[in-house]
Formats: structure tokens, C-alpha cells, sequence
């Protein structure tokens, strides 16, 4: 009898452990703003973790548009909070049936992959965004620093705007990660 509930118990947590390491999402691991010369830049990693049925739409054509947004924020006590940084970044992933090639643009420029697997691992890395000049932040007192990443669904075909709204496979957002920069 112990051993039969061992092994229910076992089951029961192997399948709760595999359900939470295959959940699709984003989710930020770490990210930093650091000054240099020509001012102050930003690295930062998400863990992004897609559902079968979006990387069978890029595989089938559709571009999915991601946005990184960062703000950096100077708390204040008399009034409402300094935001002397808000900027967004959009990303595009796209696939070339034709070439077997999968590609991440960003603006103007763009890099060429051969798998799904290294698109989403490229993307997963900002890094050395410039996000604001050299003189552009005070000396004294703390910034909050706060990043995030999204699928933006506007961007997507008309008939998947429908589907995103209806299905949490398209819904895929991080929550905003937060910290502290000392400049």
C-alpha cells in the first residue's frame, strides 16, 4: 500500500514538474545598465519559451513582432516620478520556406539563422541597447530601471488578432522586471 501511494505521489509531481518546465511564456533572468563612454547601455535575458502552435505560424509564413520596453524612472516625493528614459525596441522573426532560413530584424538590421532554436536564442539576448546619453542621468540618488518583452499581436494578420484574443497561445508577455541603477 506505501508503495503504491509512493509511486502516486511520485507521478503525480513528475507530471506538475514537466508541465512547469514546458509552460510557454517570458520570463526576464537578469538585466543591467552600465555607463561608458558614449553614454549608458543596457543588457538584459529573457527565457522564452514558445507553444508548438506559434512556431508552426512562423514556419508557416506569419511574422511575429516582438517589443522590449525599457524605462528608467527617478522616484520623487513632491510629485510624480522623473522618467527621463522610455524606449521600445521592436524585433521581427521571420521564415524563408524557399532558403530554409529563419530571420531577426530589428529596424535596419537583421541576422540569418538555419534553426528556430537559434532565432529564439538570439532574441532572447539585448544587448547593448543604448538607452540614454552620458549627461542624460543625474549623479545623485537611485533610478529604477524596469524591462520588459511582449508579442504584439496589432502586428499580427487580421484572422490571428481574432485567434490571439481568444486563445493563450498568442498571449505571450512578461511581467516587468525591475531594478536598481546608481549612476
Amino acid at each position: 500500500m506505501r508503495l503504491a501511494l509512493r509511486a502516486l505521489l511520485f507521478a503525480i509531481g513528475a507530471f506538475f514538474l514537466a508541465t512547469a518546465a514546458g509552460a510557454e511564456g517570458i520570463t526576464p533572468i537578469r538585466a543591467k545598465v552600465e555607463a561608458g563612454a558614449d553614454g549608458y547601455r543596457l543588457d538584459a535575458e529573457f527565457d522564452i519559451r514558445f507553444s508548438p502552435r506559434l512556431e508552426e505560424a512562423v514556419n508557416r509564413g506569419v511574422a511575429l513582432y516582438f517589443v522590449v520596453e525599457f524605462e528608467l524612472s527617478k522616484p520623487r516625493w513632491y510629485w510624480f516620478d522623473e522618467r527621463p528614459v522610455q524606449l521600445s525596441q521592436t524585433y521581427k522573426i521571420t521564415y524563408t520556406p524557399l532558403l530554409r532560413q529563419y530571420r531577426l530584424s530589428a529596424d535596419a538590421a537583421y541576422q540569418n539563422f538555419t534553426s528556430f532554436e537559434e532565432v529564439v536564442a538570439a532574441l532572447s539576448r539585448v544587448r547593448g541597447w543604448p538607452v540614454a546619453e552620458s549627461g542624460a542621468l543625474h549623479k545623485q540618488g537611485d533610478y529604477q530601471a524596469a524591462i520588459r518583452m511582449r508579442l504584439d499581436t496589432t502586428q499580427l494578420p487580421k484572422p490571428f488578432q481574432l485567434n490571439a484574443v481568444a486563445s493563450s497561445d498568442w498571449n505571450l508577455a512578461s511581467d516587468w522586471y525591475r531594478w536598481s541603477v546608481n549612476p
